[in-house]
């Protein structure tokens, strides 16, 4: 029976003393991503705006003015409001001090009933008690009752009992952190990246004072402080500030109804994209939501009866679309209500459909008013969406003539697209080249089994400034898209896509770097699913060849070449020694050596007997070369393009490709000095 016991033991028993009970914070510590994201960038900045996010929750409250963020050396933050001050008294459930409770207890807190907060953006309670779980030190000070009360903790564990240490003024609470070493792999915190999310906080919590200071390096104290008291029409007025308005005021409103507070504001630019930003409690619902659909539907049917009423819509005329009223619109809708029920774990979309009528009443009596005690604003709103309706129908016509079915279909693809033979687009990938020069050499040096080729001649149009009719008349554009297959404007469909991989493989000069960046703007602003699902890269050309005797070497940075000289340098003189000790006379190096592959073409200038040769184009390279560098899946490495911050790169294209000079000229200017080894 022993024996039988025992093989039973090892075939992996299952009951009750295999299941595992984590208390108080120690899912946190388990499990860190699944509260903070993950343990890198993200992770790290996602506990200072946990902190943040409760003293936000006390100036939506009306209770705190100021808000400070000081960064401390040590990756210490520190964190103060001078809201009511957590409650310090003794909790009549856990027995201990509610400050206690509420950083150590998962889903403790006054956002869960009663009268401690409306609305709050932390909605799962577990915002500070996480932030101290991933501390390996934390100290709370909390002013009230005349008193600073303090307790200290070590990854999630008080040091002891919550106390008074001395009097004090005022009410306000202090949360300052240590992240812990043994949790995240970052421990760097981002300034521009935390005054980006914090600027955004204050338009979004009008009346509050943000502070931010960087004490990290002794001496050179950086501080930032934000006050909108315009909200979130102050937040339009930043995101239009590098474009032309098409109306000089800024409509807005600020309305509660059933509970739902309804905050949006909205402008008209000269620039054909849309830029709308929504958010339900301070949150970013990058999806939308209810609240979007809502802003949406009364936008667009109140500038369709506004344009009726006063004449511009003839009764023959169709109604203004959707597509029609948004092109050229910033707008920014925040709402705030008790209980939002979000759409995933991201808190990426809002799903309350109370929500959405609400939205959708407010906005159209307040822009209903705002266009007739505005005309002048009015007939600019009117005539932008007018030209925006006749440019619909222009490019409908345009993309019918070019982008037919059969084209699509792959019965007329470019001709100078050098297609796969596989038709398993998850197989598949597409390198978009720059010239017929690098063109030739990556059609012979490709795999052809899963690898096409489009070369692009000279700069394709700057779709910044363009509508579709007119990119629809460029031929390179044109080739790209067909080639593409998924279509483009209210037609996309990203199941269609013909490659899994999409390469900008261009020359590793300024020209091929303009040529990159107006294929990022076009992708960026017709292709944007391409790029939020991955199939977008940027190809790595190496920028030199070493060679010393049978010794090549292929390198990708200025900083590599150093090293690969160094060590070339290093082998050699061990090769001279060795020699010298045998009598042998060393052999001299020639001043000037062709490169010894056969068909390269460029020449390669020979310093300390190492011929190094600077690719400039992809067209130096013969096929060969472009393979094994480039091309190669087993041996490449390739530049995924990502987007971090939607606002803040939809800002950096309208500076860098949009009409407006003079932003673009403050922007070179600036950053002049961090250029490096230039080439023109």
């Amino acid at each position: 029976m022993p024996k039988a016991k025992d093989a039973k033991k090892k075939q992996g028993a299952y009951n009750a003393e295999q299941i595992t009970v984590l208390e108080g914070l120690e899912p946190v510590r388990k499990r860190p991503g699944m509260y903070v994201g993950n343990t890198a960038k993200e992770g790290l900045h996602h506990l200072v705006w946990e902190v943040v996010d409760n003293s936000i929750d006390e100036a939506m409250a009306g209770y705190a003015k100021t808000i400070t963020v000081t960064l401390l050396p040590n990756s210490r933050v520190t964190v103060t409001d001078d809201g009511r001050g957590i409650p310090v008294d003794i909790h009549k459930q856990t027995k201990v001090s509610a400050l206690e409770t509420v950083l150590t207890k998962l889903h403790a807190g006054a956002k869960f009933g009663g009268e401690g907060y409306k609305v709050s953006g932390g909605l799962h309670g577990v915002g500070v008690s996480v932030v101290n779980a991933l501390s390996q030190w934390m100290k709370a000070e909390v002013k009230r009752d005349g008193k600073l009360w303090v307790q200290e903790y070590k990854r999630g564990k008080p040091q002891g009992k919550v106390k008074p240490v001395s009097s004090a003024r005022g009410t306000g609470t202090t949360i300052t952190f240590e992240p812990d070493t043994e949790i995240f792999t970052v421990l760097d915190y981002d300034w521009q990246y935390i005054l980006d999310h914090l600027r955004q906080q204050a338009y979004l919590t009008k009346g509050v004072s943000i502070l931010i200071t960087d004490e990290r390096v002794r001496g050179k104290a950086k501080v930032y402080a934000f006050y909108f008291e315009g909200g979130v029409a102050s937040y339009v007025r930043h995101l239009n500030h590098f474009s032309e308005p098409k109306h000089e005021r800024v409509y807005y409103v600020a309305k509660e109804s059933a509970g739902v507070q309804v905050e949006a504001a909205l402008q008209y630019i000269e620039e054909f994209k849309e830029t709308t930003f929504c958010f339900a409690n301070n949150i970013y619902t990058v999806e939308g939501g209810m609240h979007l659909i809502g802003f949406k539907t009364a936008l667009t049917r109140t500038l369709n009866a506004y344009a009726r009423a006063k004449g511009y819509l003839k009764e023959k005329d169709d109604n203004l679309t959707g597509e029609d009223t948004r092109e050229g619109l910033t707008a920014v809708v925040s709402v705030k209500l008790k209980d939002p029920q979000f759409e995933g774990q991201t808190k990426a979309k809002l799903g309350n459909a109370e929500v959405r009528p609400i939205v959708d009443t407010i906005i159209a009596e307040s822009l209903a008013a705002f266009l007739e005690e505005n005309p002048r604003d009015a007939e600019a709103m009117i005539a932008k969406c007018l030209l925006a309706s006749r440019a619909r129908l222009a490019a409908r016509a345009a993309r019918d003539t070019v982008l037919r079915k059969g084209v699509l279909d792959g019965f007329a693809l470019p001709g100078k697209l050098a297609d796969c033979s596989s038709k398993d687009p998850k197989d598949s990938e597409l390198f978009i080249v720059e010239g017929d020069s690098a063109g030739g050499s990556a059609k012979q040096g490709r795999d052809r089994r899963f690898q096409a080729i489009l070369p692009l001649r000279g700069k394709i149009l700057n779709v910044e400034r363009a509508r579709l009719d007119k990119m629809l008349s460029n031929n390179e554009v044109k080739s790209l898209i067909i080639a593409l297959g998924t279509n483009i404007g209210e037609q996309f469909n990203l199941d269609d896509l013909r490659y899994d991989r999409i390469v900008i493989m261009t020359d590793a000069d300024v020209d091929g770097a303009h040529i990159r960046t107006l294929l990022l703007t076009l992708f960026y602003r017709h292709f944007k699913p391409l790029i939020d699902t991955g199939h977008l890269y940027i190809a790595q050309p190496p920028l030199y060849r070493i060679q010393r005797g049978k010794d090549v070497r292929y390198v990708y940075t200025d900083e590599e070449l150093e090293k690969s000289k160094n060590q070339m340098m290093s082998v050699k003189a061990q090769a001279v020694t060795t020699k010298t000790k045998k009598g042998a006379k060393p052999a001299e190096e020639p001043a000037v050596s062709e490169a010894a592959t056969e068909g390269e073409s460029a020449v390669g200038v020979t310093t300390g007997g190492m011929t190094i040769q600077r690719y400039k184009g992809l067209g130096e390279m013969n096929p060969h070369q472009l393979w094994e560098t480039t091309m190669d899946p087993q041996v490449r490495f390739m530049k995924q393009v990502t987007i971090e911050d939607a606002a803040k790169a939809d800002e950096i294209f309208d500076i860098l490709m949009g009409a407006e000079v003079a932003p673009r000229k403050r922007f070179i200017t600036t950053h002049a000095k961090n250029v490096k080894n230039l080439d023109i």
